[in-house]
């Protein structure tokens, strides 16, 4: 058969077979090999491993050179042999039973959330918007305690950072905006309620990829964290804050658009190192009307980030 023969009359004439009867071994040969050798013919592979005489050895070809070049048939697998994938273990250091329960507590504790903030939106679809705010409430709880778990126990990963990401994502940027949603039904127009949650859920994914990806500071949050965010939103719902619709659809979208600030926000740790009679006031004021004293707190928090700001651009 000539070398410029089609793969389909190959083919045919194997299924055939000649005339005389006379099958050679190379008519019933597997296709690939037959491919290869070809390839190898053709590239001049079966010359490399003959001495060349005369040659100068820095210009040779070596076999893994040709190799990598010879285009491959899209029919066909590639014929280099791969290395065997490894898992990477989702726990590192040493992997004892308690270390494995304790790991699987911590990331009990992301699913919850993960598992309340569902809850959240089907009691929001559902009208009841009150508990389903208490649910986003407990969301925060569990994602705060699955992280001081996690540094306690020493089973901290970067399969659980990515786990509590994935979670904050569900239950915070788009369980809450939900929620918020469902309580705004009625008070303002459609279209402005979901243009202000959807300002909610995009600007969370961004504020969760961009905590991924950029240097931790321990002193302060780069923008208002997508957690206390949420917990505004959902105890803005559950106390029921008497406020104007329109007041309330640009308070979210101001709270959206201070998760992607880059103004600096004291993280909690540093509020509960302030002197404890700063704390009385806001206790009193609970006890007075926790409705006002609520937004003058979040108010507070929001105008912190730029006072920090311009302080330090005067000191820098």
């Amino acid at each position: 058969m000539r070398r410029s023969s089609t793969f389909a009359r190959q083919v045919l004439l194997v299924r055939v077979g000649r005339r005389d009867g006379d099958l050679h071994p190379t008519d019933l040969a597997p296709t690939e090999h037959r491919y290869a050798d070809r390839q190898r013919r053709r590239y001049g592979l079966d010359r490399l491993s003959r001495p060349t005489l005369g040659v100068d050895p820095t210009l040779r070809l070596d076999r893994a050179d040709v190799e990598a070049v010879m285009p491959v048939s899209p029919a066909m697998p590639p014929m280099t042999q791969t290395d065997e994938a490894h898992s990477i273990p989702l726990l590192p250091g040493e992997r004892t039973m308690a270390r494995r329960m304790k790991f699987g507590l911590v990331n009990a504790c992301t699913l919850a959330s993960l598992m309340l903030g569902m809850l959240a939106i089907f009691l929001a679809m559902q009208g009841e918007v009150r508990i389903a705010a208490l649910c986003l409430i407990a969301c925060v709880g569990f994602d705060g305690l699955d992280g001081a778990l996690a540094r306690r126990l020493g089973v901290a990963s970067p399969f659980g950072a990515q786990m509590d990401s994935l979670a904050d994502m569900c239950s915070f940027g788009l369980a809450a905006p939900v929620v918020v949603y469902a309580s705004l039904a009625g008070s303002v127009s459609t279209a402005a309620a979901a243009v202000a949650c959807a300002l909610v859920a995009a600007c969370a994914a961004i504020r969760l990829a961009r905590f991924n990806v950029s240097p931790k500071d321990g002193r302060f949050f780069c923008g208002v964290p997508t957690t206390m965010a949420a917990a505004v939103l959902a105890v803005t719902v559950a106390i029921g804050l008497p406020v104007p619709g329109a007041v309330l659809v640009a308070g979210v979208a101001l709270l959206a658009f201070a998760m992607v600030s880059s103004f600096p926000y004291a993280k909690l740790a540093r509020l509960v190192k302030l002197p404890p009679w700063l704390w009385l006031a806001p206790v009193i004021g609970a006890l007075v009307d926790i409705r006002l004293t609520f937004a003058l707190i979040v108010v507070g928090y929001l105008v912190s980030g730029p006072v920090l700001w311009l302080r330090q651009r005067r000191t820098a």
